[in-house]
């Protein structure tokens, strides 16, 4: 762990790891691909009210895009945006695959558990969830349509999806600002579609800084009229909402 006047807080997460975390409007969350073909499975909540929480589709139809990339704002069921994504590396994150479960894994690689192999059992996205999820009385029927960051997922003209296996190489990066309190789930688990023949989910670094301010001309701000509308419905939010711990 690394903390200074630049970094609040840095760490490496390990493959099939998870790990949960408040940020407070304001700070950036800077995710790393250390070895390439990593994948971060994500979910953001409202932490004065959790549900309140991302949504998928809104996220897409209001910014008219299929992917993820620098400029596109991630929102709330409540019109919202939670965060925005200010530098991309890779330019196509999924958010449509949703997560992998035990089944899926143990159809593709087989079941290993923690008691047998320790850190090095085959974890999934789903299960990941649900144990940061219970962290703060979360549930099974809390969960949403999850991003997948550094995980890019295709369609053809028949619109069959198809993963991209190599489109993240070692030293990718995403920066997330967030625009308001955040409660942020995270795991390292793979994709649902990754087809490896192995079962090896890659480590991700992530840095916790400040971010710079917001301006009227900022670039997730203007990138789409919608998301102006968003910035301000969620700075009038931060601004009559009570202060989270």
């Amino acid at each position: 762990m690394k903390v200074d006047k630049e970094t609040h807080f840095s760490e490496v997460l390990p493959g099939g790891a998870h790990w949960s975390m408040t940020m407070k409007a304001g700070l950036a969350l800077r995710l790393t691909d250390l070895e390439g073909g990593a994948n971060v499975g994500m979910l953001f909540y409202n932490p004065l009210n959790p549900l309140e929480r991302y949504n998928a589709p809104d996220s897409l139809k209001c910014q008219h895009t299929f992917k993820l990339t620098k400029g596109n704002c991630l929102y709330s069921d409540m019109g919202r945006i939670f965060c925005s994504i200010v530098e991309d590396s890779l330019g196509w994150h999924d958010t449509v695959c949703g997560n992998s479960t035990r089944q899926i894994i143990e159809d593709r690689w087989g079941a290993t558990s923690y008691q047998a192999a320790r850190n090095e059992r085959t974890q999934n996205g789903l299960d990941s969830f649900l144990v940061e999820a219970a962290k703060y009385g979360l549930g099974k029927k809390d969960l949403a349509a999850n991003v997948n960051w550094f995980s890019k997922v295709a369609p053809s003209a028949e619109g069959d999806l198809a993963f991209c296996s190599d489109a993240s190489a070692a030293g990718a990066q995403v920066t997330l600002r967030f625009e308001m309190d955040t409660l942020v789930l995270f795991h390292t688990c793979p994709h649902p579609l990754d087809p490896s023949p192995t079962y090896e989910p890659k480590p991700v670094k992530f840095d916790v800084f400040a971010a710079d301010p917001v301006g009227e001309d900022d670039y997730c701000r203007t990138f789409r009229p919608e998301n102006g509308r968003g910035f301000e419905n969620t700075e009038f939010f931060q601004q009559t909402s009570p202060a989270t711990a």
